[in-house]
C-alpha cells in the first residue's frame, strides 16, 4: 500500500491551482471536468502520481466557499530553508501566517503559509527534525 493523494475542496479552480503552482512550485498533473456531476478535479504535486503523493483539488461548480472545520490540520512540505521559503511565498503574493523558526519545545524549524481557501501548509526545514 501507499498514500496516493489528499483531497481539498476549493472554491475557485483558477485561484487555487495557481497558488500551488506559482507560489509553491507544484505542477498541474491533470485536470478533469465532470459536467454531469458539476465538478472538476485538478491534481497537483511535485512529481508524477506513480511515484509521489499529490493533492486533489476538488471544485464543485455551485460552491464558491467552504467552512474550515476544526478536524483538519495542515499539509506538510519539506523545504531546504524555511526562512527563504517564507520570503519566496511573500514575494509571490502569498500569506505567511507563522514565520520560520524553531517549533515550541523543540528544534525543528517550521513555518506556516495559507492557501487562498485558508488551508495551512507547514514548511519543515530539511535536516532540523
Amino acid at each position: 500500500m501507499r498514500m496516493l493523494h489528499t483531497m481539498l475542496r476549493v472554491g475557485n479552480l483558477e485561484r487555487s491551482p495557481a497558488f500551488y503552482q506559482d507560489v509553491l512550485g507544484m505542477q498541474l498533473l491533470r485536470r478533469n471536468d465532470y459536467p454531469e456531476g458539476r465538478f472538476t478535479l485538478a491534481f497537483v504535486g511535485y512529481g508524477d502520481e506513480a511515484d509521489h503523493t499529490v493533492l486533489e483539488l476538488t471544485h464543485n461548480w455551485d460552491t464558491e466557499h467552504y467552512e474550515q472545520g476544526n478536524a483538519f490540520g495542515h499539509i506538510a512540505v519539506e523545504v531546504a530553508d524555511a526562512y527563504q521559503a517564507c520570503d519566496m511565498v511573500r514575494a509571490k503574493g502569498g500569506k505567511v501566517v507563522r514565520e520560520a523558526g524553531p517549533m515550541k519545545h523543540g528544534t525543528t524549524v517550521i513555518a506556516f503559509v495559507e492557501d487562498p481557501d485558508g488551508y495551512k501548509i507547514e514548511f519543515i526545514q530539511k535536516g532540523t527534525q
